[in-house]
């Protein structure tokens, strides 16, 4: 009797081997493969550890999109403007508005809420963009436009301005220039002498910080409007301001940093009162890479703005590491 009962157990023990047997050496019969295991397409990782079976590439952030606050914190980088700027700016009269867009990652922060504010002297920016894209084809400006576009930039002579103005076709072409550009918030001056007025009126063309970051961007990004050299003569100019005028999104900048930028400086109210005054550039260097914009009206004085903005600028480069 004991014999026969463990002749059944073997038999038994026989069967139950052969099952689990089968189990293993079939894929999908319900019991965990080692190529899942492994990390199969799928499959995911253990923990702490790289997946590495995926090959699909990781898609770029998009140049110009605004990251979310959770997205930025992702990164390990957080807002240039953060509390301080905003404390800074609560102390200061007038109406600020500014933004700043790092190369590196795509981020773009936004600083203030407000109309278009008066361009000032930063349309000169817009001119030449424009004058490239017409005239520096096949084998760069012409000598006489290249000496406008210097005096133009380098020294913010109006005089330079207003003819490169009519040159490239005044507003009607300068707004089209911008609509391929990019530029959803700009609106050109439809005069240049305007009634009651004393300054030239291309200085009352009205833009935002997100569209002038858009303008920069087309200075440091290729692109079907304009060149690689181009975009280097452009720069170049922008790098070459005569030193009475690197103020503004320069402020707080080491010396040894390269600074790409254009200034606005304009009395909207009389011979000295309510003053507009604008920067926007280029930051490369230092560990740093970002484009910067900022517009300010209703300041008492010139210099008032442009401490207003020297400030907040040295508080964005420093935000910015």
């Amino acid at each position: 009797m004991r014999a026969r009962n463990v002749v059944v157990v073997l038999a038994v023990a026989a069967i139950v081997a052969a099952v689990v047997a089968w189990f293993v050496a079939v894929p999908g019969s319900g019991a965990p493969s080692s190529r899942s295991a492994a990390g199969a397409p799928g499959a995911s990782a253990s923990a702490g550890q790289p997946n590495t079976a995926s090959s699909a590439p990781v898609a770029p952030v998009s140049r110009g999109a605004t990251r979310s606050p959770e997205a930025a914190a992702a990164s390990g980088h957080g807002d240039p403007f953060g509390t301080a700027a905003a404390s800074y700016l609560s102390t200061r009269t007038g109406t600020v508005l500014a933004a700043v867009y790092d190369v590196r990652t795509g981020q773009t922060w936004r600083l203030g809420q407000g109309r278009p504010q008066a361009e000032a002297s930063v349309v000169k920016l817009d001119v030449l963009e424009t004058l490239l894209a017409e005239r520096g084809r096949g084998g760069g400006l012409p000598a006489s436009d290249q000496s406008l576009a210097s005096q133009m930039i380098e020294e913010s002579d109006n005089t330079a301005a207003t003819s490169l103005w009519y040159e490239v076709g005044g507003a009607a072409r300068i707004r089209l220039f911008n609509t391929e550009a990019g530029l959803t918030q700009t609106t050109p001056s439809p005069c240049v002498v305007c009634a009651g007025f004393s300054w030239p009126g291309w200085g009352l063309s009205t833009t935002t910080p997100a569209d002038q970051i858009a303008l920069l961007r087309r200075l440091i990004t290729p692109s079907s409007l304009l060149t690689d050299t181009e975009r280097d003569y452009a720069l170049s100019l922008l790098e070459n301001v005569t030193p009475s005028q690197r103020w503004g999104v320069s402020g707080g900048v080491p010396a040894q940093v390269t600074v790409a930028l254009k200034n606005g400086w304009l009395p909207l109210a009389g011979v000295d009162s309510d003053w507009q005054i604008n920067s926007v550039g280029w930051i490369s260097g230092g560990g740093r890479n970002y484009l910067m914009a900022v517009l300010t009206t209703g300041n008492p004085t010139e210099q008032y703005g442009i401490d207003t903005i020297d400030q907040l600028s040295a508080m964005v480069w420093q935000d910015m590491d």
